[in-house]
């Protein structure tokens, strides 16, 4: 599987290819984005075993997520066909992609249980605990990039390309370390629109008024749930078609 080395610009692109993506039609791609949302929380919910059945799904979730995706950017309707198109035909793949996240997933929760002592932030914070708490993340980002970079791609590798677990994830791996400054862009971006800009607009709005602040704070709850959620989404999408030059087209109805 050949992937794209892409320059650093390509980062931004997705976003703004997953902005341009949620406009052609917004009503679709945020019941995409909730319909998502709203399965990974009551899957957690289940008692007991619910947060180690969710990894299992996580691959054929990703995949209905592209398929919505693409059937916007191509100007199809929704339809169960097209939502689960390549889950049967992958089934055993995804399946087993759905299995080694969850070894993943275990073995970063494990990594996580020896870094330090949690944080109580209700009793404040002193600049030790903070540093501390700062190193801590980081090591926690840094144990789990690489899950992330062999997840990011493998599902619809598994689902469009037919392509084995275990090499679907080694390409996802390969390709996303190739793309390495695209997502660093990425993040960049993300972390700006997402957590610098508001926070700015909100520092600015508490200084001038408590009223203001409350609104624009509701505000930019709305903007950041309904439109930069469903943005990111669709990037998700739009990075592997980037990288891997073209992603297979949507069935026809004919298709039998």
């Amino acid at each position: 599987m050949d992937a794209r080395h892409l320059p650093a610009r390509h980062g931004a692109l997705w976003l703004l290819g997953g902005f341009a993506l949620f406009r052609r039609h917004p009503p679709l791609m945020t019941a995409l984005t909730f319909g998502y949302l709203l399965t990974v929380i009551v899957v957690n919910l289940i008692p007991k075993i619910g947060p180690f059945v969710l990894p299992l799904l996580l691959p054929a979730l990703t995949v209905m997520l592209a398929n919505g995706c693409r059937a916007v950017e191509q100007g199809k309707p929704f339809s169960s066909e097209i939502i689960g198109d390549g889950l049967m035909a992958q089934r055993v793949g995804l399946a087993r992609l759905g299995g080694l996240h969850l070894l993943g997933s275990s073995l970063l929760v494990i990594g996580a249980s020896f870094l330090g002592d949690p944080v109580n932030l209700n009793d404040g914070i002193s600049p030790e605990e903070l540093i501390a708490l700062s190193a801590d993340m980081a090591i926690l980002l840094v144990l789990a990039s690489p899950l992330l970079m062999a997840f990011w791609f493998a599902p619809l590798l598994t689902a469009w390309d037919g392509i084995g677990a275990a090499k679907s994830l080694f390409f996802s791996f390969v390709a996303s370390w190739r793309n390495w400054k695209a997502f660093a862009t990425y993040g960049v971006v993300l972390i700006f629109v997402a957590a610098i800009v508001p926070g700015v607009i909100l520092i600015i709005a508490g200084q001038i008024s408590g009223s203001l602040l409350t609104i624009l704070n509701t505000a930019l709850r709305m903007l950041l749930i309904f439109v930069l959620a469903p943005t990111m989404v669709a990037s998700i999408y739009l990075s592997y078609r980037d990288v891997f030059a073209a992603a297979p087209a949507a069935p026809s109805d004919t298709d039998g």
